[in-house]
């Protein structure tokens, strides 16, 4: 018996999906390191940078962001921290600056037009997910690829995977399995139904 083990490059572990969003976040930030003289060079424009962080490094993080089990308060504040960090290196933006992270997201947004942040392209690839799995005949409710199962410790009950389908969708558990089953009215059951 063992707390945590890799499998197919993802960590499975009975603290849920935490270790591997901290494991795939320190990867990330290790590609963004790497790429330094690309966000210091002033001969590429930002519009570029941002294509290359979203192709080069983004894409490290969000690998099977999919099964992640749940997604809790504390892990999407860790994506939006990650994200902020990335756009705060390629802007070259200096934390002593005090730049607040609103105005981050405008100087991007002059710059790409919009965009979906890092949380809600995680969000929709869950929906997405759940979407597939529950026509395929699955129950998300209970269980998901990266629960082991095993006896849970005392005190607050673990979140589970339809928590976060019915937070984000702000509809009940069983509206969400019958929309996700019309498919000709939800495609892929993903951005249409993040509030």
């Amino acid at each position: 018996m063992v707390q945590q083990f890799k499998y197919l490059v993802a960590i499975i572990s009975d603290q849920g999906s935490k270790p591997e969003v901290l494991a795939r976040a320190a990867q990330t930030l290790t590609a963004l390191s790497k790429l330094k003289p690309i966000w210091k060079d002033k001969n590429i424009s930002v519009k570029c940078k941002v294509r290359l962080l979203r192709a080069l490094v983004l894409s490290i993080f969000l690998y099977a962001c999919e099964t992640w089990t749940r997604c809790t308060a504390e892990l999407q504040r860790r994506i939006q921290t990650l994200e902020m960090r990335c756009y705060h290196t390629i802007l070259g933006i200096s934390y002593l600056s005090h730049t607040s992270n609103d105005q981050v997201r405008t100087t991007i947004h002059q710059h790409i037009g919009l965009y979906d942040d890092l949380l809600t392209i995680v969000k929709e690839r869950k929906l997405r997910w759940y979407g597939h799995v529950t026509r395929f005949g699955w129950s998300c409710k209970n269980s998901s690829p990266g629960d082991r199962g095993g006896k849970k410790e005392k005190g607050r009950t673990e979140e589970e995977v339809s928590d976060n389908i019915k937070e984000w969708t702000k509809k009940t558990f069983v509206v969400t399995q019958a929309l996700a089953h019309d498919r000709e009215q939800v495609e892929g059951f993903g951005p249409q139904l993040i509030s």
